[in-house]
């Protein structure tokens, strides 16, 4: 019987040393698919957004136009990261300087309700950095029920 456990022992510790082999070999085929992984994903460049980010808005009644269709089809295209109104409102709040950023700063102290509804807020902007009104007709196409 001690025969057999020696040899069944001798067996085993076999057995065990060729899992060790085979395990070996794998963790380093494993090593070299993870750096052949990394190689090629250096080699591939994520896709460019198709829309540049908007420039700042200073307050400048001219530029309010382009500043609105800027920032809509920015958020348009990057639609799961402006996925509310509050959202929509904090990314146009963060483009702000100069006089509009002044503007702002009111609504942001009093916590106004204006901040989560994007709608009412270009609304805002419109009447204070005045918006023509021959300009609103065309503002429609990008002030989808979205933006």
């Amino acid at each position: 019987m001690v025969d057999e456990l020696v040899l069944l022992l001798h067996a085993l510790l076999m057995r065990h040393r060729a899992l060790s082999i085979e395990n070996s070999q794998l963790m380093e085929q494993l090593r070299l698919l993870v750096c052949e992984r990394a190689s090629l994903l250096r080699q591939v460049r994520p896709p460019s957004c198709p829309v540049p980010f908007p420039e700042t808005f200073n307050g400048e009644s001219s530029r309010l136009p382009e500043f609105i269709v800027q920032t809509a089809s920015y958020m348009l295209v990057n639609e799961n990261r402006f996925c509310n109104d509050a959202m929509k409102v904090a990314f146009l709040i963060s483009l702000l300087t100069g006089e509009a950023e002044e503007w702002v700063v009111p609504y942001i102290e009093m916590d106004s309700p204006i901040l989560g509804d994007y709608r009412a807020f270009l609304d805002e902007m419109k009447q204070c950095f005045g918006w023509d009104d021959d300009e609103d007709d065309d503002d429609d196409y990008y002030e989808e029920d979205d933006y």
